[in-house]
């Protein structure tokens, strides 16, 4: 890993130059943040987590027409993705009142929504990524009109798909964040345009997740208000989808892992 040239560094992830022209490597990190950064942890096992759940996932949404980019899972740790421009904002869906929407309006935390909500904030750490209007988007150029439909529509089918298999596990999907770039499209003259892609992990530390039952918490919550057993919960997580085998749940750092078909 070191003889490869870093490219970026996020609070959960590094990416390194990728094997290709056009493709990255991903690394999922231990490191758990919260609060910008202002809160910080080493959990041992989480990358490991995350990566294999994140994996599953855009792996189903791949089958279902939503563009990702995903390439393949390299190993325990890593993902062989495409490279793009990162548009410069983060995508909110929320089905369930939570987190900052639930201080801000001044809502029970765990209050359904009318519908499910997509937000925007603008994608910059250093001003604790505000909270944003469309016409700022529009005013500012960070995405056309054309890339803020295909954005919208693209997360309304993902949050489809995500609380009908977490549904089907006995979770509930109260809201996520994620993130777009611009894939270059190019032919024998060049580029000619691109394609607004998913690109972001999508895991327990991006989602909330509540079980059915008890609304135990399953997510990055648990590391944010200190409720502790933050891998078991992303275990629990893994294992309910079918990532991971029942028995290995008492060891994270060890995973014992069901293949995938083409592994």
């Amino acid at each position: 890993m070191s003889r490869r040239k870093q490219i970026y560094e996020g609070k959960a992830k590094i990416l390194y130059e990728g094997p290709e022209p056009g493709t990255l490597v991903q690394y999922f990190k231990d490191d758990a943040t919260a609060f910008n950064a202002q809160k910080k942890a080493t959990l041992d096992g989480k990358g490991v987590l995350n990566n294999r759940i994140s994996e599953f996932v855009m792996l189903r949404l791949g089958e279902i027409g939503i563009p990702t980019h995903f390439l393949k899972r390299l190993n325990m740790r890593e993902q062989l993705i495409k490279k793009v421009e990162i548009i410069p904002l983060e995508v909110i869906c929320r089905n369930v009142a939570a987190g900052t929407m639930a201080k801000r309006l001044g809502m029970e935390e765990g209050e359904k929504l009318p519908r499910s909500i997509v937000e925007f904030c603008l994608k910059r750490d250093d001003l604790g990524d505000p909270l944003i209007a469309e016409e700022h988007i529009h005013a500012f150029g960070w995405a056309n009109a054309s890339e803020l439909d295909e954005m919208i529509a693209m997360t309304l089918r993902i949050n489809d798909y995500l609380q009908g298999m977490f549904g089907g596990i006995g979770i509930n999907l109260i809201d996520f964040k994620i993130e777009f770039g611009r894939l270059p499209l190019s032919n024998e003259d060049g580029i000619i345009g691109h394609q607004v892609i998913l690109a972001d992990e999508i895991s327990p530390d991006s989602c909330r997740l509540w079980d059915r039952e008890t609304n135990k918490k399953l997510d990055k919550d648990r590391f944010r208000r200190d409720l502790g057993e933050v891998t078991e919960a992303y275990t629990e997580v893994a294992t309910r989808l079918g990532i991971l085998k029942p028995q290995s749940q008492n060891n994270v750092t060890n995973l014992s892992v069901v293949k995938n078909d083409e592994e």
